[in-house]
This record gives C-alpha cells, sequence and structure tokens, in this order.
C-alpha cells in the first residue's frame, strides 16, 4: 500500500468520485495526501465479513463484489461496485465489524481512506455529508427493491429483472441501441446474485437469446431488447 501524496493525477481522480464531487481543490489535495492506494488481484479478497471496520474503500480501476458467504461455500452477491463508486462506510458510520466480504473481479485499484479522515471530512464538509447521506438512501432503495424480486419474482422473472438493472447501471450502449455488459460477469455471479443456480441461469440465458432478448458473446451479455426485459421482470 503506498500514500497518494498531492500530485495533479490523485487530486483529478478522486474529483471524479462522486461522494467527493463537491469539494474545492485544496481540500481534495489535503484529502489526497491522506488517500492510500491498495492494488488487489482477481478473486483477491479486500476485508471479511466480521473484520474490524476502518477504512472507506474508493473504486479506480476495476470492480469489486460485495457479497456474503455460506458455510457451504456458496455466497449471495449483493452489489457490484465499479471506478468512481465507493464501499465499506457502514461499518465507519457505527463502529461494527464489516457486515460483508469484498472480493475484487478483476485487478482492481482502490483508494483507502481511513476512518479518522472519513469522519473528518463528513463532518467538515456538508457536501460530502449530503453525497454519503444520498448514496445510503439510494443503497437502502436498491435492496428493498432486490427484496421485493427475491420474494414476488420466480427465477425468469428474477434474471431478467437483473439484467435490467445492470444495463441501466454500467450498460454501454452501441449505435444500435443495444446495451453491451462487459466482464467480469459469469453464469456463476448472475446465479449468486438472484439466488438461483448456475445451471438454471444458463438454461434461462439460453431462453432469452431464443426469444431475441440478448446476445451471448465470448466475454459479455448484449442486451438487445431491454423492453423485452423488461416485460418479462413483470410477469
Amino acid at each position: 500500500m503506498r500514500s497518494m501524496h498531492g500530485g495533479d493525477a490523485a487530486v483529478d481522480a478522486l474529483s471524479q468520485v462522486r461522494l467527493f464531487a463537491g469539494l474545492d481543490r485544496p481540500t481534495l489535495e489535503r484529502l489526497a495526501s491522506g488517500v492510500r492506494m491498495r492494488r488487489f488481484r482477481r478473486a483477491e479478497v479486500l476485508f471479511h465479513q466480521g473484520d474490524p471496520g476502518d477504512a472507506l474503500f474508493v473504486v479506480a480501476t476495476g470492480a469489486v463484489k460485495i457479497m456474503l458467504p455460506s458455510e457451504e461455500g456458496e455466497e449471495a452477491i449483493l452489489a457490484t461496485v465499479r471506478p468512481g463508486e465507493f464501499f465499506g462506510e457502514l461499518a465507519l458510520l457505527d463502529g461494527a465489524p464489516r457486515s460483508a466480504t469484498a472480493v475484487a473481479l478483476e485487478p482492481t485499484e482502490t483508494f483507502v481512506l481511513p476512518r479518522d479522515a472519513f469522519r473528518t471530512l463528513v463532518n467538515a464538509e456538508p457536501g460530502t455529508r449530503d453525497a454519503l447521506l444520498a448514496a445510503l438512501a439510494a443503497e437502502l432503495r436498491r435492496l428493498t427493491r432486490h427484496v421485493e424480486e427475491l420474494h414476488f419474482l420466480d427465477i425468469t422473472g428474477r434474471l431478467a429483472a437483473r439484467l435490467v438493472h445492470l444495463a441501466e447501471e454500467s450498460g454501454v450502449q452501441a449505435p444500435n441501441g443495444s446495451l453491451r455488459l462487459d466482464g467480469p460477469l459469469t453464469q456463476g455471479d448472475l446465479a449468486s446474485m438472484i439466488g438461483a443456480t448456475r445451471q438454471s441461469v444458463n438454461k434461462l440465458l439460453g431462453l432469452f437469446v431464443d426469444d431475441g432478448f440478448i446476445r451471448l458473446e465470448r466475454d459479455a451479455i448484449v442486451i438487445l431488447d431491454l423492453a423485452g426485459l423488461q416485460r418479462t421482470a413483470r410477469r
């Protein structure tokens, strides 16, 4: 782990993070001097459920999955965090241990902001405090929607809904209107997101291909008919 002492690159990178977007240049420079950069390999654990919460993580490059592991080795994926997004704030706010495990989905770089610096920033900067509250509210709404889908949709509807959400959150639109979901996104990951088996997801993806909703590529899922998936998610 190395410190990001000043430097335009560090300041510019932090300014792109939604949580810090309202900070002026001098404040960003002070923040950059206390932030550290950590690099993680694919599948490397950033922290485990139950670990002490001593820092806020901001994804600079790569992607991180936030998940709950079971004793049998299965997992439930709660969220995927991408560049410019942050995680680990709950343990800093209430002092409780980490509520989930964080794992790098691909080679990933993160900014790490220690607890004391995080709390000082939140107390001193109303804009950061407001951005944090907005992010927490958005996460609560997302989790409420996720619980609703798990309880009231069948597996077909849950997979369709998940693909719609992924397309809306991180899909790259092509000139023909299709939306590309680039990796890392495996069938096992999708299964862990919707509470299903990988075999069930494999079968349903094949049906979605037959219906013209998606196209499967080697490293991506291409959404061809977003409206069709949305209708399937409401059945």
